[in-house]
This record gives C-alpha cells, sequence and structure tokens, in this order.
C-alpha cells in the first residue's frame, strides 16, 4: 500500500495522480497549489511520494533518487492501487517523466507533466525523448518558457509524438516562475496552468 494523499471529492468523475519532483516532496507550495487548484475544477486529486521521499520524511535525511526500477514500480503500483479507468497520471518534473514512461502500458486515460525534464541542467546534448516519439496517451505538457531543463526555443526542435500537446508559461522557469521584468507573477503561471491542466483534463 502507498501513503496517499487524497484532495477533492471521492465522488469525482476523473482523477488525477501527480508525483513529485526529485528534490521536493509531495507537499510543496508547487504541488499544493494544483492540488488544491484541481480539486477546486472538480477532479480527486491524489499525491504520493517515492520510496526515497517517504524515507526522508520518517529520517530527515535527505538522500538521491531510487533507481530508476523502484520509481516505475512505485507508479505501475498507485496505478492498480487507483484503477487505471478514468485515471490521469503525471506530477512535476521526474515525477512525471517517470509517469510518461508507464502511461501507455498501464492504459491511463491521460498524462500530465509539469515541467518535464527534458534533459539534466545544463546538458542539453543528454536528451530524455526518445519514448516520447511514440508516446500514445493523450499528454499535456506544461513548461516555463526559460526552463532550465527544456526551453521554448530547444523543444521546439524536438521530434516528440502528436499525442503531446505543449503549453508554455510566459517566462516561466523550472518551477513556472517568471522574472519581475516580464510583467508577469508566479500566481498568474500557475492559474493558467491549472485551468489548461483542467481544461485538458475535462476534454478527454
Amino acid at each position: 500500500m502507498n501513503n496517499l494523499l487524497f484532495d477533492g471529492s471521492a465522488d469525482a468523475d476523473v482523477t488525477i495522480a501527480l508525483a513529485h519532483g526529485a528534490g521536493a516532496p509531495m507537499d510543496t507550495p508547487f504541488m499544493q497549489a494544483f492540488a488544491k487548484g484541481l480539486a477546486g475544477h472538480g477532479f480527486r486529486v491524489v499525491r504520493f511520494e517515492f520510496p526515497y521521499m517517504a524515507e526522508r520524511r520518517e529520517n530527515g535525511k535527505k538522500r538521491p533518487p531510487n533507481g530508476a526500477g523502484i520509481l516505475l514500480d512505485t507508479w505501475t503500483s498507485v496505478i492498480d492501487e487507483l484503477g487505471a479507468d478514468n485515471l490521469v497520471i503525471g506530477g512535476k518534473s521526474m515525477g512525471g517523466r517517470i509517469a510518461s514512461m508507464v502511461a501507455d502500458d498501464a492504459g491511463v486515460k491521460g498524462l500530465v507533466c509539469l515541467g518535464y525534464p527534458f534533459h539534466p541542467p545544463g546538458k542539453p546534448e543528454k536528451l530524455r525523448v526518445d519514448h516520447l516519439l511514440h508516446l500514445k496517451t493523450p499528454a499535456l505538457f506544461l513548461q516555463g518558457e526559460r526552463d532550465s531543463l527544456g526551453n521554448r526555443e530547444d523543444v521546439s526542435g524536438y521530434n516528440l509524438s502528436s499525442a503531446i500537446k505543449l503549453h508554455w508559461l510566459g517566462d516561466g522557469d523550472h518551477g513556472f516562475k517568471p522574472r519581475k521584468k516580464s510583467g508577469r507573477t508566479e500566481q498568474q503561471n500557475l492559474d493558467e496552468a491549472i485551468s489548461r491542466l483542467a481544461d485538458f483534463v475535462t476534454a478527454l
């Protein structure tokens, strides 16, 4: 059994499961904003933590992410627990990336990635996109225009599946935060992202 955190009505037609990024837990302000915001749109939202992050919560010791096998197995077990019918999966950065690797086999309704890590920081040549060329699950990638793990200029040249819709958040970084000089605010970008995500899921 996974330690699941729920927001929204248990009677909602669609459940959205969100995983955290590599360095931060499931209850950061960013994750809270999406959970509460999407619940406000009538969805049930589920959050969980990968084993390494759950251990950190227990003992306070920072540790690197688990190996890919454990991350993939954890996502699969969460999907099994919730049921793939009427389930949309995704998450922040690494959490969304791992979700994108299990989505097709799991048969979920949709995929949402909040700041997809197209490459490691400072290593744009090390792309993490091979499996995205063949993705069949309807997907929405919400990405900051200045994301250091995949900005608008770079990503426009990638070969991605036609199942993927990209939506760019004005002047946003990896956490969707814009610079003051842009005239936009972090809250504007978060509100826009939540609204787009809600529209995407509703249309599935």
